[in-house]
């Protein structure tokens, strides 16, 4: 069975919605103020389980209040609950988003527990990570354990997704692991120093990734290869909130190439799971199931046709 393997963080995402962005050093009144469940981890592999996966995932809880909500919340929506590790010594991870009225949001996440996960948590989830069609994998978890995951999967030849945010310093060594990099603009430039996206997925591809999938918002994504590069539309949808967007669209494409489509197929799909995630407010009660995505890909091939 097709069945996609997620390691990554977990966090409870504290959001205030504001009419602006602040700037540093100014305070914003704020309006509706509301709390769920988050971290890139927990929100890919959520919605790579409601676009039609089998899913395992791998993270590290506190052993407190909010670690314990976000067990029993994410077994409740069919997450084993086994690989969900706890660490008493640390606290759950949090996030605090502000997002504006064009859908815009500021982050900034303390990581807690997630900073816990180590190379040898890794090591002994070395059978569903070798067993997985597809691994995805995340930077907000340690660099080591996120490269052993990398060199596991490649050894059984389990295809790879690094979505590398928050962006920082990647070797030629972890590069070459990954079939598949999806980085949104920014990071690809934090990646590179190059303020080009396609001159950055180039660059990426030339250190050894496979195939560079360069995601741009309201200009959908831009797929970079050694021979060749090709630009998918996005979706247009009314934006309220983009905080999962990335997120939906990297558990959607995990699920899809677990599925057996092709990298172009999956971007498609991947596209709408990421344009229905912005026309709802929050994080994981913003990812769409498989009968939306598959009916907002219909609904865009008759529009195109007509």
């Amino acid at each position: 069975m097709p069945t996609v393997m997620v390691i990554g963080s977990a966090n409870v995402d504290f959001t205030v919605n504001v009419d602006r962005l602040p700037s540093p050093g100014e305070t914003v009144l704020g309006q509706d103020f509301f709390q769920s469940l988050g971290g890139k981890g927990a929100n890919q592999a959520v919605a790579a389980l409601r676009a039609g996966a089998t899913v395992t995932f791998l993270a590290k809880l506190g052993a407190d209040a909010h670690g314990q909500h976000l067990g029993l919340h994410l077994a409740f929506l069919g997450l084993p609950r086994e690989s969900l590790l706890k660490d008493p010594s640390r606290p759950t991870g949090v996030a605090l988003i502000m997002v504006d009225r064009m859908g815009r949001n500021l982050i900034a996440v303390a990581p807690g527990s997630n900073q816990a996960i180590t190379v040898e948590d890794v090591q002994r989830a070395s059978r569903p990570i070798s067993e997985a069609t597809v691994l995805l994998v995340q930077l907000e978890v340690p660099l080591p354990a996120v490269a052993e995951a990398l060199r596991i999967a490649k050894k059984h030849g389990v295809t790879t997704i690094l979505n590398p945010a928050p962006a920082q310093p990647l070797s030629r060594d972890v590069l070459k692991l990954v079939d598949v990099l999806t980085p949104n603009e920014s990071e690809a430039q934090a990646l590179t120093g190059l303020t080009d996206a396609a001159a950055a997925a180039r660059a990426l591809v030339e250190l050894g990734v496979r195939a560079v999938v360069v995601t741009r918002a309201e200009r959908g994504a831009l797929l970079t290869q050694t021979d060749r590069a090709r630009e998918f539309p996005a979706y247009p949808v009314k934006a309220v909130d983009a905080t999962a967007a990335g997120d939906a669209f990297n558990g959607a494409l995990a699920c899809a190439l677990a599925e057996g489509r092709s990298l172009e197929d999956a971007i498609v799909f991947a596209n709408a799971g990421g344009a229905l995630t912005t026309t709802k407010r929050g994080a994981q009660d913003a990812l769409p199931t498989r009968t939306e995505i598959d009916t907002l890909c219909r609904q865009q091939r008759h529009d195109s046709t007509s």
